[in-house]
């Protein structure tokens, strides 16, 4: 279980590193770099990673984003992703 919670978090944060950079401008509130920055955490170093943490990045982050997300979803239909 471990495993796949991890993953989700890596894959949340490469999915908004795709995001352009005026999307991420446009929705601010949105912690884009902490996002990605814990992707990159634990991608490339997997060795030293804190479960705690992880555990309140889902139980206390996640929530919250997905309820922000859910809310942009029609206001990003015009946004474009950086696909390169």
């Amino acid at each position: 279980m471990t495993l796949a919670l991890t993953k989700s978090i890596e894959i949340i944060g490469e999915a908004a590193n795709h995001v352009d950079i005026d999307t991420r401008e446009k929705f601010f509130d949105i912690p884009w770099n902490d996002i990605i920055g814990m992707r990159n955490r634990l991608v490339h170093g997997y060795y030293d990673i804190d479960l705690d943490r992880v555990w309140d990045t889902i139980t206390d982050d996640l929530p919250p984003l997905i309820d922000e997300l859910q809310g942009l979803i029609g206001k990003v239909s015009n946004c474009k992703l950086d696909t390169d």
